[in-house]
């Protein structure tokens, strides 16, 4: 039986996420309904996908029945009260990251999600690429030896999007891009707490982050560094070193299709989309799709590749980093 998907938000990434549900098994995977804060806007997005319900409010998907679990794509300041609209309503829900915009925030959806008993996952779609799955199958059989540093860059220039520059919108970098080279950094590292974390960065004049090096010291000696920027663009490759070797991503480490271990060059291909894209390599959001439907099945409340407390590290080191930096949030304030 398929796992019914319901699409709250009907903006740029929920399209492409929709795209990437339709490269999967339709016996699996089918698209029952979406919302939106306008008729018109749901309607629109409904007709584009071949959706049978359109939503002119969060609610309504709420309420409906046939819906096994709800994909949220509607920006970050609005992620605390959409997952808890559905977590009460009792529904499965798959949200974009950020979780939330602060720990106290990802606290409160996750205590939702367990009261209510659904199972609830940070959409950190890299996780689920088969190239992340590789490295952490590397990694676990010690083929790197003992990992001593970990390097990650995104960075891209956002700064014509409002959503980039304008605080209320959630905007910073460090959110945005610098949260998959951070994710990155805690999978190799095993999900380990770091013993020391210096940040510093560049502001906007709406006093959101434009630029941040970041450089983390984990126990036994061993370090990382990242650096993201909605400024400019870089190289958005990744490394980690070992006492036997390397394995590299030598570009969109975010969504990894390419892994050179020791020299040695692997491709990871995608699935064409049926529509354009509005992100590159989008269709790479089957994957944890995929993970969703498989948690269902067993009845599972938590991904072991995200799992809830992953979540809580992210945001906590995210934190850490924004106060570093001098980021405040009016939700840091409640």
């Amino acid at each position: 039986m398929a796992t019914r998907w319901g699409i709250c938000g009907a903006g740029r990434i929920s399209h492409d996420f929709t795209v990437a549900l339709k490269t999967l098994p339709a016996g699996d995977h089918q698209v029952v309904a979406v919302a939106a804060r306008k008729l018109e806007g749901a309607q629109e997005f409904a007709k584009k996908h071949s959706i049978s319900r359109a939503y002119g409010s969060y609610e309504e998907l709420a309420r409906d029945p046939d819906i096994d679990v709800v994909y949220i794509g509607v920006i970050h300041p609005y992620h605390l009260s959409t997952c808890l609209l559905f977590t009460n309503a009792k529904k499965n829900v798959l949200c974009e990251k950020p979780l939330a915009m602060n720990s106290r925030e990802v606290q409160e959806i996750l205590d939702s999600a367990k009261k209510n008993d659904v199972f609830l996952m940070e959409a950190v779609w890299t996780r689920f690429f088969p190239a992340s799955v590789e490295i952490r199958r590397l990694l676990a059989q010690g083929e790197l030896g003992e990992v001593k540093m970990v390097r990650a860059e995104f960075g891209l220039p956002l700064m014509h999007i409002p959503r980039s520059s304008q605080k209320e919108l959630g905007a910073g970098t460090m959110l945005d891009l610098g949260i998959y080279c951070l994710q990155f950094i805690c999978m190799v590292y095993n999900r380990e707490k770091p013993e020391c974390i210096q940040a510093t960065g560049t502001c906007q004049e709406t006093g959101v982050d434009e630029s941040v090096i970041v450089t983390l010291k984990f126990s036994n000696n061993r370090l990382a560094v990242f650096t993201s920027s909605s400024a400019m663009a870089l190289p958005n490759s990744a490394i980690i070193v070992g006492t036997k070797g390397t394995i590299q991503i030598p570009d969109h480490m975010w969504c990894p299709t390419t892994l050179d271990v020791n020299g040695k060059v692997t491709q990871y291909p995608l699935p064409e989309p049926y529509l354009p894209l509005n992100c590159i390599k989008s269709t790479g959001m089957r994957y944890e799709a995929e993970e969703v439907r498989q948690c269902l099945l067993k009845g599972l409340k938590e991904s072991a590749v995200m799992s809830h407390s992953d979540s809580v590290l992210l945001a906590g080191l995210e934190d850490e980093i924004r106060k570093q930096v001098g980021v405040v949030y009016s939700q840091d304030s409640k």
